[in-house]
């Protein structure tokens, strides 16, 4: 899971693209990877059940990226990205698409790409199964967001992010920044976003807080924010421990609600264990326990090898 004080303007690019996908070219300054992952899943959960389905529902899924960088001059270089998602029989996704130039002010990129908040929402959204319930008020603040323009930046121990999202739906723009400070085990970060909704707009802040050290990390998020004029409280935490080499245990809390209704939207503990044979492939299972009546607890396990 990535740790966010190391989330770089290099790093921005990398985004859930594993460390061992493989160069295919490598020539004069240009270099391309190809690299994805094949996901054996599943779930079960009363929330599956229907008519006609039962409690079991398949979630596998395979990814393939394509990921290129290219020198331009002593100070400015290109790249891109692609990631694609197949699922069910016949279900494709673009996941990223995205473009830019970098240079040693940091990198300017268009695309469907991530929005600023996520080096924030990344502190806490750790989980293969499950997490990340409570973060998300407004789209703005989400991952893989399309007509997107970023910015990233890092200074020393300091990562700033700004981004635009021009929407195709009128009166819907989107416009975030956030930044991450590390010193040594701790890192704290702060980010705003708004969003067009019709005459009026939605905001939303986050702040949020990690340590990390000898095999522990502790994240937590506090989000607070306005969405169609009712006010939202967010709250998520996560605790990691890396028991052995191959085995990581995980647990995230996540809660969420609109304060003037006390209409909860997210009310939730998911814990789970990774085990991760060598860099190409682990295994993992996780439970979630609902705490808002009429959602049912989930059971999620799975098999991935990445290449």
């Amino acid at each position: 899971m990535k740790i966010a004080v190391l989330t770089s303007a290099m790093l921005v690019a990398l985004t859930s693209i594993p460390a061992n996908a493989a160069t295919v070219y490598d020539s004069e300054g240009t270099v391309l990877k190809v690299g994805g992952r094949a996901e054996a899943r599943f779930n079960v959960s009363d929330d599956n059940e229907s008519d006609s389905n039962s409690s079991f529902e398949d979630k596998s899924r395979a990814r393939v990226h394509l990921k290129g960088k290219t020198e331009l001059s002593d100070d400015l270089y290109g790249f891109g990205k692609y990631e694609a998602e197949f699922s069910g029989d016949d279900s494709l996704k673009n996941r990223y698409i995205f473009a830019g130039v970098g240079t040693a002010a940091g990198e300017f990129s268009y695309g469907k790409q991530d929005s600023a908040q996520v080096q924030l929402t990344d502190v806490t959204d750790v989980m293969a199964t499950f997490g990340g319930d409570a973060a998300d008020l407004v789209s703005g603040n989400k991952d893989k967001r399309d007509n997107n323009f970023l910015y990233a930046g890092e200074f020393d121990a300091l990562s700033i992010q700004a981004n635009y999202i021009a929407a195709d739906e009128k009166d819907a723009d989107s416009y975030g920044i956030s930044a991450m400070y590390g010193l040594g085990p701790v890192s704290v970060g702060a980010g705003y976003v708004s969003q067009d909704a019709g005459t009026e707009s939605d905001d939303q802040f986050n702040f949020v807080a990690q340590y990390a050290q000898s095999g522990i990390t502790l994240g937590a998020l506090y989000t607070t924010g306005s969405k169609s004029n009712k006010d939202y409280t967010g709250f998520e935490a996560a605790a990691q421990y890396k028991a052995t080499k191959q085995l990581k245990l995980v647990a995230v809390y996540n809660f969420g609600e609109f304060d003037d209704t006390d209409t909860e939207e997210a009310n939730n503990f998911a814990a789970e264990a990774v085990y991760k044979f060598n860099g190409h492939f682990r295994t993992y299972l996780g439970y979630k326990f609902e705490g808002i009546k009429g959602k049912e607890d989930q059971l999620q396990a799975g098999v991935r090898y990445d290449f």
